[in-house]
């Protein structure tokens, strides 16, 4: 009878093979150009449109690898990758990430796999403290963390609960029936649109709250919203403070924020989805004073703690909002562990039922970095952010929009939009580098987001010339 299986020597030869290519990428990657350089379509057009009836040898597979498949990557671990915001990676978190495929395990519940679960308890709690999360996110009190797949999940996640309390658990009997008003503001992340629409709030019950010089949620906005909507015999139920927003990195005042909600009993959750990972260092937490006063949070340590995506941690300060919120125990799925309530069923804390062991790769990485490693890291792309914005300051070409408050530098080229976008995307086009823009007071600026696990100074000031010498031959 024919064996279509590899065997573990088969296994273990074609793996060596393949983590010599992971290495050899890595070590070529800058030789890539950063932004794919193909057209829509091109790469499909180059594969067969059929399954192959027979199958073909690992070699050929990585020679398509090689050929067809690395042209249209964008190489989102090329040092000279300053877009969006980073998805870093790193090689124990890669390690880890390959033990956890390896083991395919499916950690919905406890008894489906223990150390699943009670390595991802171990690892959240161990993030609370090092990054000094107030006690009651821990799994030793009320509350305690989880590990979803993005801060969007999280963002659902909270808006559901945060229905449910205002409800009573009612909309999980009977469906949104309630006139509930929830509040971002206008530079809130837009999953939060897309999870308030997804839990049966409606995006005409969405409060976009106005944001001052510093692109900051104004506390005194939010307050004479929410009494207008009160005064209207509206519910005012969820708050969404932001820690680094995407566009600009701005941070909005959680104490302030917080305030309010305890006073009109509105659900705060913090998203904190990049600009988490700096709490790790003492001196950036004064950016979440007033986090105690939050009922839940989330960051990703899949932007930049060097863990590869995906990877989001969503704490909660009472896991039993979350449990009652959404919990449902069919038969197949009755076992006397959980029955007798001495574990945690992590697919009673969020939307999925099915779980990865994504505990592993953050085991992998605080373990092989530990908490001075990750800080040397987060600081270093700090101080590299600050040198470019002063690089900014002291030309006469160009112009700082705002202080960079972590690692994200908003600028423009003296000149209008249009000359602002020739200039990226001239850059952009050719490989060298890759940094985006987003709009801010109605004007196009540019961002440098610098945060790539192989980063160095280097890679930051040839881009900086990069940008001078393009704008000087396109003005």
């Amino acid at each position: 009878m024919i064996n279509y299986h590899l065997t573990p020597d088969q296994f273990r030869e074609q793996g060596k093979k393949l983590i010599d290519w992971i290495a050899d990428y890595y070590e070529n990657i800058e030789q890539f150009p950063v932004l794919a350089q193909v057209k829509p379509g091109e790469i499909k057009a180059s594969l067969p449109d059929s399954p192959p009836q027979k199958g073909e040898s690992f070699d050929t597979v990585l020679r398509d690898l090689d050929e067809k498949i690395v042209r249209g990557i964008t190489h989102w671990q090329s040092p000279n990758f300053f877009a969006y915001f980073p998805s870093n990676t790193s090689f124990p978190s890669i390690m880890g990430d390959l033990v956890s495929s390896g083991l395919g395990v499916q950690g919905m519940i406890w008894a489906t796999s223990p150390a699943a679960t009670e390595l991802e308890t171990l690892v959240v709690d161990w993030l609370a403290e090092m990054m000094d999360l107030p006690e009651k996110f821990r799994s030793s009190s009320t509350g305690g963390g989880v590990i979803q797949d993005t801060a969007s999940t999280s963002a659902l996640t909270a808006v559901i609960a945060a229905r449910e309390r205002a409800t009573h658990l009612e909309s999980n009997k009977k469906g949104v029936r309630q006139n509930l008003v929830a509040y971002v503001s206008s530079q809130t992340h837009s999953s939060l649109e897309k999870a308030i629409k997804m839990a049966g709030i409606g995006s005409e019950n969405l409060r976009v709250i106005e944001v001052d010089d510093r692109f900051a949620m104004q506390p005194e906005v939010l307050k004479k919203q929410i009494m207008n909507d009160k005064s209207n015999g509206l519910i005012p139920f969820f708050v969404c403070a932001t820690m680094g927003t995407t566009s600009s990195n701005a941070m909005d005042s959680i104490r302030e924020i917080g305030e309010i909600c305890r006073i009109e009993n509105c659900w705060l959750h913090v998203d904190a989805a990049m600009s988490g990972t700096a709490m790790l260092c003492p001196e950036y937490r004064h950016f979440m004073d007033g986090v105690e006063l939050a009922d839940s949070f989330s960051f990703n340590p899949h932007k930049w703690m060097f863990t590869n995506f995906d990877c989001d941690v969503f704490w909660v300060a009472d896991r039993k909002e979350l449990i009652d919120t959404f919990s449902i125990l069919p038969e197949y799925l009755r076992n006397k562990a959980t029955e007798s309530g001495e574990v945690f069923d992590y697919r009673d804390w969020h939307v999925q039922l099915g779980r990865r062991f994504r505990a592993l790769k953050l085991w992998f990485v605080i373990r092989h970095y530990g908490v001075e490693g990750l800080q040397f890291h987060i600081r270093k792309h700090v101080q590299l952010a600050q040198q470019f914005a002063g690089w900014i300051e002291e030309s006469e070409a160009f112009d700082l929009v705002l202080k960079p408050p972590l690692n994200l530098v908003c600028f423009r080229c003296k000149g209008d939009d249009d000359f602002n976008m020739k200039v990226m995307n001239s850059i952009n086009e050719s490989g060298k580098a890759f940094f985006t823009h987003t709009k801010l007071n109605g004007q196009i600026v540019l961002r440098m987001s610098i945060g790539q696990t192989h980063t160095e100074e280097r890679h930051v000031k040839q881009t900086w010339e990069l940008i001078q010498q393009t704008a000087d031959e396109l003005a």
